[in-house]
Parts: structure tokens; C-alpha cells; sequence
């Protein structure tokens, strides 16, 4: 398909639906039309056969939501009845001869996106004046990313980090000017002060920065500091506060702390990545931390009171009720990381501990329990599975 055929062709006309057609009647019309047209129906005839194929093709382009929005760009852009040179028709009153698939490949190459030719051309068209313009006016500046790691402690508790920081500034001999001081620059002779000039693609003219001046719109003598960019490397150390319940891996965006603007514009952000040492005792699950505790196994079957530690340090008295078996977690409520929406609990987990000595007389105690105890077969289960 053509860009010629892809502006040319009114495709909601052909599978006779609106402008504004939902995609099942988008759908359903195609099915109408491919049934009434299709070849193994009407052979050797090739007016069905081409309005088979019209179909499909506005199927194939009025299906697609992102094909769709490009097509209906165009139309907008040229009007509906938009025709080439060549057959027939004029764009814009006045007869021109020029490929425009030439011109639409112009922008799918360098600098473009492949493949991507009137999304790059609309863009370009679109805002080209808009760009012209920021590229004189302020510029805002560079987003800029770091990482910092910190103790388990640091990232449930919250804490202030440096950051030593290395990004764009303006030129400190010029002062962002990219012109060598005490020098006078003057307005560029090609472009008039504008930092762009035109020149015919085809029928269309189209901007691009002035090569004299690179878009400065005036010529003079280049900082020898900083080539004439009027940029220059810049190290700073930032202070960022990470958040209580800060996340192993979580991005956290500090506004303002990225690189310097240029002609006034805003500083960009600083995105700051967070590693999170592991505790040798605690852990998270979501907000929530996490620790396992060993019981032994009376305490799990008689019942107990234990103590367990927290984060923030001391400990606190937790409940087993007998019979409780390995692997269970109690939720000990407001004993996790303090928040700005509040405070998370802690989930303990008891990890049974059987004992590998026995004594003589604990070992015959433990007979006598287990005779005792009448308790099922734990593995009736799988032996009648099996």
C-alpha cells in the first residue's frame, strides 16, 4: 500500500460504514462485503475480485486502532478529497510535482522511526514550529538517575542519602552563552537571527537548524571551554530523603535535583534507585515485616507465652496456643514499619524445633506419650491415595 493509496481512498466509504463506526460494525461490514465479493464466489470476475480486495485493505487499516489514527490524520490534514499530481488533481489549488512517498520515506530513515513515516512526518509538520521555538527558548533540563544502597533498618525507618551527581550545567567561562567573552556575536546572515532556514522537499518546505549558526541565530567567535555548546560538566552531591518502607529496587523521583535548564528553563528530575541490604533476621512482605521464630516442640504442643524482638528494638510477648502446628504466623499488630498512612504489622512465623539428643528417661517419656496419645495415622491419607 501506498502513501498515494493510504490518503487517496476513502476506506470507511468502502465497507459503507461513519467516520465513527465502532469496530464490530467495522467487522461486520468487511464479513458483508468479503462474502458478496469473495473470488471462489464470482470467478473470472474482476470487478468483485477488486472490491474484495478494496475491502480487506480498509479492514486491514481501519482494524488496526494505531493504523486507524494515522489514516484518519491524513485525511484530516489533506482534506477528503485530497488527489496527486499526475491524476487529475490539486493540493491546495496549486498543481505540484513531487513523489510524496519519497518525502513521507525522508522521515522513517535517520531521525525517524522505522517504518514510522507519517507518524515522524505529522510530528514533524505538526511541530515543527513548536520545536523551532524551544530550540531558542528555555529548555528544560535532563532527567538524571542514581542509586543508593542502605541498611534494612535505613529503608524501613526512612533515610537522608548523599548522592554525588555528575550532569550537564551551563558553561561557567560563557555563562551558557557558547560564545568566547568579551567577544560581540552577531546575527546569523543565512537564517536573520531565526536559527532555522527552509528548503523544498518536493512541494513542501520544510525547517531545519541553520548550519551557519547551528541554530543559535547568531555567529561569532566559540567559547574555547566548551567548543561553543555552552554546556559543561558539572559534579554536585545531593541530599535525597528516602521515605520509611522504602522497597529493594523501588524508583524514587526527587523533582527539580536533575540537570540545569538551559535559557531559563527548568531543571530536570533525579530518579534514585534503592538497594536494600537483607537483615539476618527480618524481612518484608509488602509492608509488612517478617520474622521466624523456633519453638520447641512442647511449646507448641502444651502452649506458651515467647518473646520476640522487633526492628525498632526491645521485644514483644506473643501467644502460642497449644497444638499449634510448624509453619503457622501470628500477626502482631503495630510492630512494623511506621508510615505516613500508619503503622504495619509484624508477621511472626514459629519454626518447630525438634530435638536430636534425648535423653534416656526424656526418651522414655516420649514412648510413653506416643502410646498414650492414640493419635491416626498422619499418612492414612497417602496410603489410600496410592
Amino acid at each position: 500500500m501506498t502513501t498515494k493509496d493510504y490518503l487517496e481512498k476513502d476506506y470507511y466509504a468502502i465497507l459503507g460504514v461513519k467516520k465513527d463506526a465502532t469496530p464490530a460494525e467495522i467487522k461486520k461490514a468487511f464479513r458483508k462485503l468479503a462474502r458478496e465479493n469473495h473470488p471462489d464466489q464470482h470467478p473470472g470476475d474482476k470487478q468483485a475480485e477488486k472490491r474484495f480486495k478494496e475491502a480487506s485493505e480498509a479492514h486491514d487499516v481501519l482494524s488496526d486502532p494505531d493504523k486507524r489514527k494515522e489514516y484518519d490524520s491524513a485525511r484530516a490534514m489533506f482534506g477528503s478529497g485530497f488527489r496527486f499530481p499526475g491524476t487529475g488533481g490539486r493540493t491546495g489549488g496549486a498543481q505540484a510535482n513531487f513523489n510524496l512517498d519519497d518525502l513521507f520515506g525522508q522521515f522513517s530513515g535517520a531521525g525517524g522511526t522505522a517504518g514510522g513515516g507519517l507518524g515522524s512526518f505529522f510530528d514533524f509538520f505538526g511541530g515543527g514550529a513548536e520545536r523551532t521555538s524551544r530550540s531558542r527558548g528555555p529548555r528544560r533540563g535532563h532527567d538524571l538517575e542514581g542509586e543508593a544502597t542502605v541498611s534494612f533498618r535505613d529503608a524501613a525507618e526512612g533515610v537522608t542519602v548523599s548522592l554525588p551527581l555528575t550532569s550537564d550545567a551551563a558553561c561557567p567561562t560563557c555563562h551558557g552563552t557558547s560564545f568566547k567573552q568579551g567577544t560581540s556575536p552577531k546575527t546569523c546572515p543565512q537564517c536573520q537571527g531565526s536559527g532555522t532556514v527552509s528548503r523544498q522537499s518536493g512541494g513542501f518546505a520544510v525547517s531545519e537548524p541553520c548550519s551557519t549558526c547551528r541554530g543559535r541565530g547568531l555567529v561569532g567567535e566559540d567559547c574555547p571551554d566548551c567548543a561553543g555548546t555552552g554546556r559543561a560538566k558539572s559534579t554536585q552531591t545531593v541530599q535525597v530523603r528516602l521515605p520509611a518502607g522504602v522497597s529493594d529496587g523501588q524508583r524514587i523521583r526527587v523533582k527539580g535535583k536533575g540537570g540545569a535548564g538551559a535559557g531559563g528553563g527548568a531543571a530536570g528530575d533525579l530518579y534514585v534507585v534503592v538497594h536494600v541490604r537483607p537483615h539476618r533476621l527480618f524481612g518484608r512482605s509488602g509492608d509488612n515485616l517478617t520474622l521466624t521464630v523456633p519453638v520447641t516442640f512442647a511449646e507448641a504442643t502444651l502452649g506458651a507465652e515467647i518473646e520476640v524482638p522487633t526492628l525498632a528494638g526491645g521485644t514483644v510477648k506473643l501467644r502460642v496456643p497449644a497444638g499449634t502446628p510448624n509453619g503457622r504466623t501470628f500477626r502482631v499488630r503495630g510492630k512494623g514499619i511506621q508510615k505516613k498512612d500508619g503503622v504495619t504489622d509484624l508477621m511472626v512465623t514459629v519454626e518447630v524445633q525438634v530435638p536430636h539428643h534425648l535423653s534416656a528417661e526424656a526418651k522414655a517419656a516420649l514412648e510413653q506419650f506416643a502410646s498414650l496419645s492414640h493419635e491416626p495415622d498422619p499418612r492414612a491419607a497417602l496410603k489410600a491415595g496410592v
